[in-house]
């Protein structure tokens, strides 16, 4: 991770916070016309979308119905359910809009998703063995972690949960990593259990039952119509997602480093452990505006359609501490994602890339052990010009 002395860390969260309090302070009617307007458009989607199901016989209405569908689960779980958990429209005094109420249109239960979400990945971005959502307990993407023969197909274990994230993301506070090494029994998660069936019972019920026998005659079709329509879900939002914080670029962090840290070296940890994309705006609205990851990391209670302008503030705050902000396109970023899975399912003497990035650690540390006679004899580090 980029090193800041603790006064530089003091004057980044500073100019952070400034940044976030000038952005607070601005929002109000604006925002609330916006996330208005995308539930509407959410709304009328899923409405025509469930409309042409019934026609889907005829090869374009089902093609037009499963887009329709589809892209309204992505607007409902990405743009609206994940960023009013986050509480950034708890504002509103809206009830339907209400970050500890609100109940979205997927397999996850929201409690589950504010507990393993909200709070642990949050708080713990990519601290190896802290943040579950690093590699969701499946796949191994860091040298330090030990490798395993089932390492060997973690990219297959990829495909699997991008095309069936939903039930990976409802599963995930079952904690399997935990449950295997015997650290904790399913009698633990008992409630969690009731819960999972509880909620994911609904979404089969509503997809595969409900909505299909109202239109029995053609039942077969709406079956395989909402079938595509969640499987656009799950690979999109999964894309989205492993494109934030798994690509080669983003950092991790072992647990001795963030002991006790600092609300600076936590903003620092966000800019590192996150990764932004590009693209038009229609891609950053059905990203959940998380095309800009590190934005939402670093400010999560700000309207998240406010992240690409907000962009360029951030961006110079990292030049002015000489810290890399990790944006690239979404085919780029995609790619480094995949190769950085591929790389980590080998052991560490096959892993090319494993043995660079302890090639350069090793050569860090001892630059900085030669420079450590140095800085003793100049004095106390003083913050630059620069980062005053």
């Amino acid at each position: 991770m980029q090193k800041l002395n603790e006064q530089q860390l003091d004057a980044l969260a500073k100019d952070l916070d400034a940044i976030r309090d000038e952005e607070m302070a601005d929002v109000g009617e604006k925002d609330a016309n916006y996330i208005r307007g995308i539930v509407r458009l959410h709304r009328t989607l899923e409405f025509g979308g469930r409309a042409l199901m019934p026609l889907g016989f005829i090869p374009p209405f089902f093609i037009a119905g499963a887009t329709s569908l589809g892209v309204a689960k992505i607007l409902e779980n990405m743009e609206i359910g994940h960023n009013v958990m986050h509480g950034q429209y708890d504002w509103m005094n809206d009830p339907t809009l209400n970050s500890q109420t609100y109940e979205w249109d997927t397999a996850c239960d929201s409690d589950s998703w504010r507990l393993t979400h909200n709070y642990e990945h949050h708080t713990y971005t990519n601290i190896l063995g802290k943040d579950r959502d690093y590699g969701y307990d499946v796949m191994r993407l860091d040298a330090s972690q030990t490798w395993r023969p089932e390492n060997l197909f973690q990219l297959a274990n990829l495909g699997l949960l991008s095309f069936f994230f939903q039930w990976g993301v409802a599963l995930h506070e079952l904690e399997a990593q935990n449950l295997r090494q015997g650290k904790i029994t399913f009698a633990d998660k008992k409630e969690f259990g009731k819960a999972l069936v509880k909620k994911g019972g609904r979404q089969v019920l509503k997809d595969y039952i409900f909505y299909p026998a109202l239109t029995l005659p053609v039942a077969p079709v709406v079956i395989a119509g909402n079938f595509t329509a969640n499987m656009m879900r799950n690979l999109w939002s999964s894309s989205v997602i492993f494109c934030g914080h798994l690509t080669d670029d983003a950092e991790t962090f072992d647990q001795a480093e963030c002991e006790g840290e600092s609300r600076g070296h936590w903003y620092l940890r966000q800019l590192t452990g996150s990764s932004n994309f590009t693209g038009p705006q229609w891609v950053y609205t059905l990203s959940g505006h998380l095309s800009h990851q590190i934005e939402h990391h670093v400010f999560p209670d700000i309207p998240a359609h406010r992240y690409p302008a907000l962009s360029k503030k951030v961006q110079k705050v990292c030049d002015k501490y000489g810290i890399k902000y990790n944006t690239g396109s979404f085919a780029s970023q995609y790619a480094s994602m995949v190769k950085r899975v591929a790389w980590y399912s080998l052991p560490n003497r096959f892993n090319l890339q494993a043995r660079a990035e302890a090639k350069a650690e090793a050569k860090a540390a001892a630059e900085a052990a030669k420079a450590a006679p140095k800085a003793r004899r100049a004095g106390p580090a003083k913050v630059s010009a620069k980062a005053a």
